[in-house]
């Protein structure tokens, strides 16, 4: 008897295995997709230089998170947006600060002067928030459900090794 398994077959087994591999957890999971138009662009994770979280001649100012608007259409005020990272870290933005479309903001740790002009807010908080060797972000919009995050290693995700981690173009 010769059994040849069919197209339909081939198919059915490798959707079964792609399933289990994926309740075991072994797929990787390194961003979780929403349907918001606000996503992290990218980080500055390892600021430059020696790492110091004094307020005066530190560089956290120097790590931060990029978000952009990628919708074509609509402008997105991120007043209640809440930032976050894996240990809890969190700055939830209090001001409005509207992104129009294809504009973007740089979060910044340390303290400074938040400017629509510069594209720029301060977390006014003078630790670093993103750690060197990994981390998650996420961002919630004000009503609660996710907007975008986004997982990453040093050794996984920064392959110049410059610090930064481009998410979304």
């Amino acid at each position: 008897m010769n059994i040849r398994p069919t197209l339909a077959t081939a198919s059915a087994l490798s959707v079964s295995a792609l399933a289990a591999v994926t309740l075991l957890g072994a797929a990787p999971a390194h961003a979780t997709e929403y349907s918001s138009a606000l996503k992290i662009r990218g980080v500055q994770y390892d600021a430059p230089g020696t790492d110091s979280n004094r307020c005066s001649g530190g560089n956290t100012s120097q790590e931060y998170v990029t978000l952009k608007n990628y919708s074509r259409t609509a402008t997105i005020n991120l007043k209640g947006y809440l930032v976050k990272d894996a240990a809890g870290n969190s700055f939830r933005f209090t001001a409005s600060h509207s992104l129009q479309p294809g504009d973007y903001v740089k979060l910044r740790g340390g303290n400074g002067t938040d400017s629509d002009a510069n594209n720029v807010v301060y977390r006014d908080n003078c630790n670093f928030m993103w750690n060197n060797s990994g981390d998650t972000i996420y961002v919630y919009k004000p009503s609660g459900p996710g907007s975008d995050s986004h997982k990453y290693t040093k050794s996984g995700n920064d392959r110049d090794g410059n610090g930064y981690i481009s998410f979304h173009s």
